[in-house]
């Protein structure tokens, strides 16, 4: 797995240089200054993993030794899951991504961190869309078909799900459509429509129909094969997915007799790649398609010793915890608001040996481990890895055991 490090030999020292300085358009991206989803493109690679790890030390150095973050041989079009809005400006249909902190539309056919073939696809469907009389929808009026487009590949297996979110259950000559597009992207496996007609902020709608193929594709992450539908949670870099894995079964060091739950468990993926090593794992997930999706992968993987239960993580702990349940570890990577206070009380009752804490932020994950260091635990380890080339997101990975 190719990897680039930036060495932290200086910025671990207790007085932190500043930031790099900015040096134009790192990527030359026409729409960085417009779409301020690429926070650092002005930035070169090699200064954006050193403002991130200054980033990570600021946050995380008081705990320990922050290591070198692993940054991305090839930092671009690492994104598997790619999704537009549409909409209609001058005339025409137009389909982008909102603009930062908005709903204003920018126009976009190809992105720098987006995948080039599912980039692509969304351009193929928004040209079709007059020949078969389908417009956009207005957000205001509530009236037009196509709200959004969402593509998610496999760039192991090569499977492309195509969500096709309108406004309305109507879709007129549906089958001619999607014959067409199958027919100018022989690479799509699954394509579906989804509705949702609410005035909301979500891509999408709780109904949804197959009109070709499973209705999900399958992808192959650290030797293991998982199932992903239209609603489940993947990461979107395969690539530092494996490697940010790798080191958090490494930081577990399971021997094959402990009982492991992983918190915040999506479609079961730290689990399943790690219960080759455990004795028993118990997957919580809030998403009750993600947990039909973690069962299901289970099966792929001919994976016995695993559970997986559909329930607020938080909750799940706090039941455990009256319950006296024993767990050696725990996996949790919560979403970026971080773990809430009843899940972390929970955490210190059940007292597990170890804790490998994975975070995509680093904000909110030292706010969490304060609160565990207080409580009986110690940091042992600090690994950010570069899982947002461009943004100014870190992912880090931490172990924690008992004092």
């Amino acid at each position: 797995m190719a990897e680039k490090r930036i060495s932290s030999k200086k910025t671990n020292k207790k007085s932190l240089p500043l930031p790099p300085k900015k040096v134009g358009r790192g990527n030359g991206c026409a729409l960085y200054k417009k779409c301020g989803g690429c926070q650092l493109q002005n930035m070169s690679y090699d200064e954006q993993l050193s403002f991130k790890q200054v980033k990570a030390i600021k946050n995380l150095g008081r705990f320990g030794h922050v290591e070198e973050i692993i940054g991305m041989e090839n930092p671009v079009h690492y994104r598997n899951k790619v999704q537009a809005a549409f909409g209609w400006r001058n005339g025409r249909i137009i389909s982008g991504v909102y603009q930062s902190s908005t709903h204003n539309i920018i126009p976009v056919d190809e992105c720098l961190l987006e995948d080039k073939l599912a980039d692509s696809i969304i351009v193929t469907v928004r040209k079709m869309l007059p020949k078969y009389k389908l417009t956009s929808y207005n957000e205001d009026t509530g009236k037009g078909f196509l709200r959004h487009v969402l593509v998610k590949r496999s760039f192991h297996t090569g499977q492309i799900m195509v969500v096709l979110v309108s406004g309305t259950p109507l879709f007129p000559k549906k089958d001619e459509f999607v014959k067409e597009l199958l027919s100018k992207h022989e690479e799509i496996t699954s394509v579906i429509h989804n509705i949702n007609g609410a005035k909301t902020s979500l891509v999408l709608g709780e109904k949804e129909t197959v009109l070709y193929g499973d209705g999900y594709i399958e992808d192959i992450l650290c030797g293991k094969r998982f199932r992903i539908s239209a609603k489940s949670f993947y990461q979107i870099n395969p690539t530092q997915t494996e490697v940010l894995y790798g080191l958090a079964v490494d930081f577990a060091g399971l021997t094959g007799k402990e009982r492991v739950l992983d918190a915040y468990c999506g479609t079961g993926t730290i689990g399943i790649v790690a219960s080759d090593k455990a004795k028993e794992i118990i997957g919580v997930e809030l998403n009750e398609q993600a947990v039909r999706d973690a069962k299901v992968n289970a099966k792929l993987n001919n994976t016995e010793n695993i559970r997986f239960f559909a329930a607020d993580a938080g909750k799940f702990m706090v039941e455990a915890a009256r319950a006296k349940e024993k767990f050696d570890l725990v996996f949790m990577d919560p979403p970026r608001a971080g773990s809430d206070l009843n899940f972390l009380k929970s955490l210190v009752t059940l007292a597990p040996e170890k804790v490998v804490y994975i975070s995509c932020n680093v904000e909110t994950q030292a706010r969490d481990l304060t609160f565990l260091c207080k409580n009986g635990y110690r940091v042992k380890k600090i690994q950010p890895v570069d899982m947002f080339p461009h943004t100014n997101h870190v992912e880090c990975a931490c172990l924690l055991t008992r004092k």
